[in-house]
């Protein structure tokens, strides 16, 4: 194969023409590395370097003006628009900047081909006259100021284009037209350069009056890349630009259209391979290049395209360890790297001004890669101290003051971050600035490698370097808001450059790169519908109609643009492989390409489908099994001296491995902030207020005028132990206030059942709050001291029985607390575990000589105070109605047999803790 740019330059080698002496223009930089490779292929002595440009070079050269980047377009036409606007009818920076991009397209689209501005806005303006919603007689002020946009955009224009041509500068459009206006001095200026222009496709009207122009005036040679397969089919859209070049330019009705050629009908190995998702691709495009190089050392005829930039990092991380050289010419995009994240989350933080952070913000930047070596010190981080402080004090919004006294020794770090920007972009820019310095000098000062980390850095400097000159020439950026949104555009146009070898090695690029290369193995990603071809994306303030009108481009062209870069890629390719998502995806792509299903209409070539699946492993589901070790058995010998509590043997009777990994290994639950109040907190606060009521009255007689005294004091004892568990004020707004009046009802609604009670003539007598108790057990067996502890929520005498109760917040109902099997009490969680914890209290109680029996043991549960004292029940089976709910040493005796035989187990070394499968 031999590829285009070589066989151009053998046709004017052929031509006797002087190479060193020809100007060269090429739809792409990155087509003149390959051009000069080839050149030096060709000359047998040293030559200079023939000129060599891009057309947007070779049309900035020619119109005289200088390319302003994007965004200083943005600014420059905000100036004219409010030098057009009154200032009571003008939009913030921050609006306008939203619908001015879309503006500036469309003046570039004007202007590109050379369409009359005048005509083309009048002509708009007519239309949305004639097609605006409302059928009022009298327009609303609404639809006047949505007219008088339209009626003003050709204003905008001229003001705007005049702006511009005063300082000698100007966006692609409007430097086109001027190189169209200055093309026919620079023909008669006398010169003896010879143009050539070779791989071009789709013109703008612009260029191809710039080429027709040099064309009929023998200053230039054109070589076009088609195939006959695809100009000689009239309804083919690789070749949909062609074939009218051919008909349309006066140039070729006395001169031949050369450089058609027919490679494509040449054999090709094509394989179209549907993959699923993004990342499946990527490691299939290592597995095809693992293939290719077993056969093949020669990388510089590989190519992979990539259809989405954002495939870049996960290929690159699936290259095969024995490519040691490759070039990738696409870039990675800025808003890609770590850093990225890191500053927009800092914008995040800061964009509503706040007086306090919230925690979750605070968080995430304090635990952020790019900042946390920042805070680090020779002990230990700082930043983690400061997140297990919000954690352990649940604190859900933060000031900086706050943030300095718990990091006091890193206060600098911590204003950089936090210190309140004022919604000033100034201080917001220098701040940035600072921090960027700051983590650059952290890196100098560590001994490990930071090159990557340091050149992010470096490109985030000029970014804001760039920003703060915007900000200075530009006195537009009056809010947070607005420095975003310019942020944003400049970081989404940035990329990283790789270093390479630009001929040698395997080649990775975006499809755009690829323009007037060949290669003979190409590998194309996402050949998905929306994105090779991108379909109907019109980003455009003028309707699809009024396009065709004028001759503008619409999507159908822009569709025909990537069918002839795609098939261009086949034309001279011996091996493709055709990859597609097979997971449609509406936002980013949808079913494969029509691209694939055209290759198989055309019937040229045998295409080889495949779809390709990840190996899925069979995992088997095994239950985790852990071996009571030597250690393990220490640990349960420790356990069993300090006391088994009735909630530590339900958890083991729910599940052992919970069991092993809470009270074996001390492997707490992570703590989160609580940013509403936790069913567990509005339990705790509830029992602590029963408690501070009841607790001096252990001993005496309940009576009306102690509970009314309790219902005066609810609020004040509620708050109490609500900024003692939660935090002071969390409870004032919101979710919060609902559950803190919740608490205050579940205690009313309590004492007003107690005063009931007693109004019924009960009598209560308050035994003992809360008693937390301890005692021995003694099991055969097992020669090592055993206890069980537990807190007794409250026991009482009710008309002389008494009643040990304990709390819930939660709901449970009397069949919770009713047993027919005393052997399933032990192994039967859901059913059971409330009965298991109140028969622990009431043996405790009675081991301790605390009450005599017979006694009555059960819940009283906030959620269902109108089920009463929820008593523990036996009933000789399942489906008996008759229960017996008096707790007697038979009833204890028979407890205690499964209580020793669940110890027995925990502590058997012999029988290991097995996992249970849970029903999730």
């Amino acid at each position: 194969m031999i590829p285009f740019i070589k066989t151009v330059l053998l046709d004017l080698q052929s031509k006797k023409l002087n190479l060193e002496d020809l100007y060269f223009i090429l739809p792409s930089k990155r087509a003149g590395v390959f051009l000069k490779h080839h050149l030096s292929t060709l000359i047998r002595q040293p030559i200079f370097t023939p000129q060599i440009l891009s057309i947007e070079e070779f049309v900035e050269d020619l119109s005289g003006l200088q390319t302003l980047p994007n965004t200083d377009l943005i600014f420059r036409l905000y100036e004219t628009y409010k030098s057009l606007t009154p200032e009571n009818e003008q939009e913030s920076f921050e609006s306008f900047s939203k619908w001015a991009q879309i503006l500036l397209q469309d003046f570039n689209e004007v202007d590109r081909y050379l369409i009359p501005p005048e005509h083309i806005f009048d002509y708009l303006s007519a239309i949305i006259e004639l097609n605006h919603w409302s059928l009022e007689t009298n327009p609303t002020q609404l639809i006047k100021n949505h007219l008088k946009f339209w009626k003003q955009l050709k204003n905008y224009y001229a003001a705007f284009r005049n702006n511009l041509l005063q300082t000698k500068q100007g966006y692609q459009g409007l430097i086109y037209r001027e190189a169209v206006a200055n093309l026919e001095s620079y023909i008669e200026k006398p010169n003896d350069r010879t143009h050539i222009f070779l791989g071009f496709n789709a013109l703008n009207t612009a260029e191809t009056k710039i080429i027709q122009g040099l064309l009929n005036n023998n200053l230039a040679h054109i070589y076009w890349d088609i195939d006959t397969s695809f100009i000689d089919d009239t309804i083919h859209d690789a070749g949909w630009f062609t074939r009218q070049h051919r008909t349309q330019w006066s140039y070729f009705k006395t001169h031949p259209f050369n450089w058609v050629t027919s490679h494509y009908s040449e054999e090709k190995k094509i394989h179209a391979i549907g993959i699923p998702k993004l990342v499946g691709q990527a490691k299939y495009i290592g597995q095809i290049l693992e293939e290719l190089t077993e056969k093949d050392t020669n990388l510089s005829k590989i190519a992979v395209v990539l259809g989405e930039e954002q495939l870049l990092l996960p290929v690159l991380n699936s290259i095969p360890k024995t490519i040691t050289k490759l070039n990738v010419t696409m870039g990675l995009a800025l808003q890609f790297v770590p850093l990225a994240s890191f500053f927009e989350q800092l914008f995040v933080t800061h964009k509503n001004n706040p007086s306090q952070f919230y925690f979750k913000d605070v968080i995430s930047l304090l635990s952020h890669p790019s900042i946390y070596p920042l805070f680090e010190t020779d002990t230990n981080n700082v930043s983690s101290t400061i997140v297990a402080h919000i954690q352990k004090h649940n604190l859900v919004y933060l000031t900086v003051s706050e943030l300095k006294q718990i990091a006091s020794s890193h206060s600098e770090s911590i204003d950089l971050l936090f210190k309140s920007w004022e919604n000033q972009p100034e201080i917001a820019l220098k701040q940035c600035s600072e921090l960027i310095f700051k983590m650059k000098a952290n890196f100098d000062n560590d001994k490990q490698n930071h090159s990557l980390e340091l050149e992010y850095l470096y490109r985030f400097n000029i970014l804001f370097n760039q920003l703060t000159e915007l900000n200075s020439n530009y006195d537009y950026l009056n809010s947070i808001a607005a420095l975003q949104t310019i942020y944003k555009k400049l970081l989404s146009s940035e990329t990283l450059d790789f270093k390479g070898e630009p001929l040698e090695g395997l080649q990775i690029m975006g499809m755009l790169e690829s323009r007037v290369l060949d290669f003979e193995t190409v590998i194309i990603s996402s050949v998905n519908e929306g994105i090779l071809p991108s379909g109907k994306t019109n980003n455009s303030f003028i309707p699809f109609d009024v396009k065709i009108e004028n001759k503008l481009p619409t999507f159908k062209d822009k569709d025909a643009v990537y069918t002839y870069h795609f098939y261009r890629l086949l034309q001279r390719a011996k091996n493709v492989y055709i990859l597609y998502n097979t997971e449609i995806d509406a936002l980013k792509g949808g079913e494969k390409s029509r691209f694939i299903t055209q290759l198989n209409i055309e019937g040229i070539h045998n295409i080889k489908h495949k779809i390709i699946t990840p190996e899925v492993p069979i995992i088997e589901q095994k239950l985790t099994e852990i071996i009571k070790s030597p250690s393990v058995i220490e640990h349960i010998k420790v356990l069993s001296e300090k006391g088994f509590s009735p909630s530590s043997l339900t958890n083991y009777i729910r599940n052992p491995m919970d069991f092993y990994y809470e009270k074996i290994l001390g492997i707490k639950e992570f703590e989160e902030v609580e940013e509403n109040i936790a069913a567990n907190t509005l339990g705790s606060v509830i029992h602590n207020s029963l408690e501070d009521f009841y607790k001096p009255l252990e001993g005496s007689l309940l009576t009306i005028e102690h509970l009314k005294t309790f219902k005066i004091q609810i609020k004040s004892m509620v708050t109490k132990h609500f900024e003692k568990l939660y935090n002071k004020n969390g409870f004032s707004s919101g979710k919060n206030l609902i559950i803190f009046e919740i608490a205050q009802r579940y205690i009313s609604n309590f004492l007003n059942q107690e005063i009931e009670s007693l109004k019924n003539g009960n009598e209560i007598k308050i035994l003992l709050i809360e008693a937390d108790e301890t005692i021995d057990i003694k099991i055969e067996g097992l020669d090592f001291p055993i206890k069980l502890k537990g807190k007794v929520d409250r026991i009482d005498s009710f008309n002389g029985v008494t009643r040990v109760i304990d709390y819930k917040s939660g709901k449970v109902e009397q069949n919770n607390v009713e047993i027919f099997d005393w052997e399933a009490i032990t192994t039967d969680f859901d059913k059971y575990s409330k009965s298991f914890q109140i028969l622990c209290y009431a043996y405790m109680m009675r081991q301790k000589k605390l009450i005599q029996l017979p006694i009555e043991a059960g819940i009283i549960s906030f959620k269902n105070l109108n089920g009463g004292f929820l008593k523990f029940g036996k009933k000789p089976s399942s489906h008996a109605r008759t229960k017996d709910q008096l707790i007697t040493d038979e009833t204890l005796d028979h407890f205690e047999i499964e209580l020793k035989k669940l110890i027995s187990e925990i502590c058997n070394p012999k029988l290991n803790f097995i996992e249970k499968e849970l029903e999730r």
